[in-house]
């Protein structure tokens, strides 16, 4: 079997305060976040007991930040030594420790970096990616598309190497300008991808089937934008409801939902490093994979 699971527990604090955050700078309570350890340990062993055969990727994509608590950095490198793991990746604003990388498999470990430019310095954010390189951990960064933020995009791509890929989340909120889109893009070469919201109803997607979401007590759904259950994890008859569906929503519009659509073949655009949000190189897309346009 090959799946992706989209991993979100109870935690829901972060040690930033971003202001369009509902959770910057929340503090769970000392039960809260014992909850969310038992839900992640749990979630962990679920994994480990799953067939050595099977082919399973965890992307953990928490409400807040997860990489400053240790039961998060062991459980992601244990599950990194997993013989049924080809990918284990986590969304992180890289503020935390990453000596506990030491222990995990560097080959399938992956983290999606969201450099944070109110919060942190570049050259702290950018001492952290170099301790990755360093590992030989695959990785991505990007910046939240606010206007304010795009002189430190700029700085931060000109700092990076060019090989390592910097997103921009678009904000739909906001009317960019098409100067403001050709700047994004300048960074972002796959910004107009994220800028827009892709017809989804009805439409054939992988969500469901190739990839689900596990909440910490187990329900799983078929992506975080339909909030439909369809099944739990630790069921044993879990996998039944591994089937193809249409969505059921009138667009998509974040990263981690619209991935799976078919029709946008963004399978070719990631590849093995769809999890943590890095595409192929520059060289390959030119060699012909197509970029997803609109429907007229």
């Amino acid at each position: 079997m090959r799946l992706d699971i989209l991993y979100r527990g109870p935690l829901a604090s972060c040690n930033y305060g971003c202001a369009y955050c509902p959770f910057g700078k929340r503090k769970d309570t000392r039960e809260q976040l014992a909850t969310d350890r038992a839900a992640w340990e749990r979630f962990v062993e679920r994994v480990a007991s799953l067939p050595a055969d099977d082919q399973i990727g965890v992307l953990v994509t928490p409400w807040g930040e997860a990489l400053i608590r240790r039961w998060y950095q062991d459980g992601l490198a244990r599950l990194s030594q997993l013989p049924q793991i080809t990918r284990v990746a986590a969304q992180t604003n890289l503020s935390g420790p990453l000596d506990w990388i030491a222990a995990a498999h560097p080959d399938r470990l992956a983290l999606w970096c969201t450099y944070h430019p109110e919060w942190t310095t570049l050259a702290d954010f950018l001492a952290q990616t170099a301790r990755l390189d360093a590992m030989g951990v695959s990785y991505s960064v990007g910046v939240v598309g606010q206007r304010e933020y795009a002189e430190a995009a700029r700085a931060l791509r000109a700092a990076l190497p060019p090989a390592t890929y910097v997103w921009i989340n678009a904000v739909k909120a906001l009317a960019y300008t098409a100067d403001e889109l050709a700047a994004w893009e300048a960074i972002d070469p796959l910004f107009r991808i994220n800028a827009q919201r892709w017809p989804s109803q009805g439409a054939a997607c992988g969500a469901g089937q190739r990839a689900i979401t596990v909440d910490g007590d187990g329900t799983m759904r078929r992506c975080h934008f339909i909030k439909d259950p369809i099944g739990n994890f630790y069921d044993a008859s879990w996998r039944a409801a591994l089937v193809p569906r249409a969505c059921t929503n009138v667009d998509c519009h974040c990263h981690i939902g619209y991935v799976h659509l078919d029709y946008l073949e963004l399978d070719k655009v990631f590849a093995t490093g769809l999890l943590e949000r890095v595409p192929v190189p520059e060289a390959r897309r030119a060699a012909g994979v197509r970029l997803p346009v609109l429907p007229a």
